[in-house]
C-alpha cells in the first residue's frame, strides 16, 4: 500500500472502530417495559401479592390517551412514578397495575414502600378500564365544585382514569389517605 493510501486509511479506520463500538453498546429495539421497569424486589413483590398483573404503559392506552399523556408528561412511564408520598425519604413508588382483557381489563392504583423488612403496600382504588399515574408538589387541591378542599404538605399521587377521564388526587395527610375527585382537569395548588 503507497503512503497516500496509508494516510487515508487508518484515520478511515479509526473512525469506523469507533462507531462499531458505539453501535455495539445501543440496543436495536427499546428493551420491552422501557422505563416502566419496577426495581428488582418490588417486581418481586408484586409478582407475588398481584399475580396476573402487570404495570399500566403506553401500549395499553388507544392513541388519543397516549398522544395526551406523552404531551403532558413526555416519556415517563404511564403506570409508575417514584413519590415521596409519605414525607419520610423512603423509597416510595404510586403504581397502577393492570389485569385481565378487554371489558374485563381491572386497574388498581396502589403506593409500595420499602418498609425495613419488606414492602408495604396501600391500595388506593381498584376500577375497570385503564388509568395513568404521576406525582404533583404538595399544596391545595379542590375539586372543580369548589368542594373537597385538601391541603397536602408532601407530594401528592394523581391518577386519571381512561375513558371516563375522571382525575383523582391522592394525598397522605397526617396519618390517614385523603382524596380530592376531579371531572376533568386538575384544579388547585
Amino acid at each position: 500500500m503507497g503512503r497516500r493510501k496509508m494516510r487515508l486509511y487508518f484515520p478511515l479506520m479509526a473512525v469506523l472502530s469507533i462507531c462499531s463500538l458505539f453501535a455495539a453498546t445501543q440496543p436495536l429495539v427499546a428493551a420491552p417495559g422501557g422505563n416502566c421497569d419496577l426495581p428488582g424486589s418490588l417486581d418481586e413483590e408484586i409478582a407475588k401479592k398481584y399475580p396476573g398483573s402487570r404495570v399500566v404503559t403506553l401500549a395499553d392506552l388507544d392513541e388519543h390517551d397516549k398522544d395526551l399523556f406523552q404531551k403532558e408528561h413526555g416519556s415517563q412511564c404511564p403506570g409508575l412514578v417514584s413519590v415521596d408520598f409519605y414525607g419520610h425519604d423512603e423509597p416510595t413508588w404510586a403504581l397502577v397495575l393492570i389485569s385481565g382483557d378487554g371489558p374485563q381489563r381491572i386497574v388498581e392504583f396502589l403506593v409500595a414502600r420499602k418498609g425495613p423488612k419488606a414492602w408495604e403496600f396501600l391500595s388506593l382504588d381498584k376500577t375497570r378500564g385503564t388509568a395513568v399515574v404521576w406525582s404533583e408538589r404538595p399544596g391545595r387541591y379542590q375539586n372543580n365544585m369548589g368542594r373537597e378542599v385538601t391541603w397536602a404538605v408532601k407530594a401528592v399521587v394523581v391518577v386519571r382514569q381512561y375513558p371516563t377521564r375522571g382525575t383523582i388526587a391522592y394525598a397522605w395527610v397526617g396519618n390517614k389517605l385523603e382524596a380530592a375527585v376531579w371531572a376533568g382537569k386538575l384544579h388547585g395548588r
